[in-house]
Parts: structure tokens; sequence; C-alpha cells
């Protein structure tokens, strides 16, 4: 129950951060592409990928602050629906451009913010 608790409460926390950082960026660059999703599947890539890597390679992030952070925390702050929607809707509005250009940024985005983090996580672990 412990565990469950901590993904809650974590995921809790993801969510409302999500949120607003999507209002921020929605106010910072406009509405006319999913700056928001983005921006919050950007960075909890990173980060998501420098948590468990460090965690498996020290013992300084304890099994309960791994939870929380991963699966609660990380887990309510990114979202793949919203990129799946923001994407599909793009594309069959006829902003095709704007919808591969979400759906590239996305992929190789977060592809090379997990390598980045990888990469600082085993530099940061040794």
């Amino acid at each position: 129950m412990t565990r469950f608790l901590i993904v809650c409460g974590a995921g809790g926390l993801g969510c409302g951060a999500r949120y607003l950082v999507s209002l921020w960026a929605g106010g910072r660059w406009g509405g006319g592409f999913p700056w928001g999703t983005l921006l919050v599947n950007l960075i909890g890539s990173f980060l998501i990928t420098l948590v468990i890597e460090l965690s498996v390679r020290s013992t300084g992030i304890s099994p309960h602050l791994r939870l929380a952070l991963t699966t609660g925390f990380l887990g309510g702050f990114t979202t793949y629906s919203s990129f799946n929607h923001e994407s599909t809707a793009l594309l069959l509005d006829g902003h095709i451009g704007r919808g591969l250009v979400n759906i590239g940024a996305m992929l190789g985005g977060c592809l090379v913010a997990g390598l980045l983090a990888l990469a600082l996580a085993r530099r940061l672990a040794w």
C-alpha cells in the first residue's frame, strides 16, 4: 500500500507540473504547435533515464525515491496520449508539415534526451 500511495502522490504532482509547463509553453510560443507536450516529454525522457541509470549505478537513490520520481512524478509529467492526439489532430486538420515535425521532434528529441541523460548518468556514477 505504501508504494501505491507514493506513486499516486508523486503522480499528482507530476500531472500538476505538466499542466503548468504546458500553460507556460503555450503562452510563450503560441498554440499553433503542441509545444507544451513536446517540452514535457523531452524533459521527462531525459530525467527518467538519468534517475534510472543513476539508481542502478549507485546507492544514492532509494527504491522508494526511484519509484516516486519515475513511475510517479515523471509518469504523471510525461504524456504519450496527448502527443498521439495532437499529432493525429494536426494531420487530420491538414497541417501535415506541423504534424510530421511534431512526430519527428518528439521521437528524435526524446531519443537524444535519453542518450544524453544516459551519458551524463554514467559519467556521474563513475
